[in-house]
């Protein structure tokens, strides 16, 4: 049941982070969200943006579990209030590992730890993808994908 993917980014690991973590590269590859977080193991982070609560729906929320910059990034993960009425009890566990390769970055992503029946499971393994496409074009080019929505 564990969600893996595994992209090969023409970008350094240092520009994929930046994807990652800012807000401008956050905003471009996670559909108008931002990120809030202190980035320290234990501090809450939250995607926040348009959505069914106004500009400020938090979309995902959850901890810092470990972070090493450029390097890994490991959150608990939890739908926003406004998706799922139990949401604080479903709780996954998101990793992202970089890797230099050569000139490129292997992006491995880990979406585990999905409690049995989870009702978001089948739309985030359909939204995975899409989410690390736009963040291979974005590293790579500036630009994201156009998936018409």
């Amino acid at each position: 049941m564990d969600l893996v993917y595994h992209y090969y980014i023409g970008a350094s690991p240092e520009d994929v982070w930046q994807v990652l973590i800012s807000d401008e590269g956050v905003k471009k590859t996670m559909f108008g969200c931002t990120i809030r977080s202190t980035f320290e193991v234990g501090a809450d982070y939250a995607y926040v943006g348009p959505g069914n609560d106004g500009d400020e729906t938090v979309h995902v929320y959850g901890k810092v579990l470990a972070i090493e910059p450029n390097r890994l990034l490991s959150v608990t993960e939890h739908a926003g209030p406004s998706y799922r009425e139990n949401h604080a009890e479903l709780e996954t566990r998101i990793t992202f590992t970089l890797e230099p390769m050569g000139s490129c970055t292997k992006l491995t992503l880990v979406n585990d730890q999905w409690p049995a029946d989870h009702p978001s499971y089948e739309n985030t393994r359909q939204s995975w993808p899409m989410i690390l496409s736009n963040i291979k074009t974005y590293a790579e080019t500036g630009k994201t994908l156009d998936f018409g929505y």
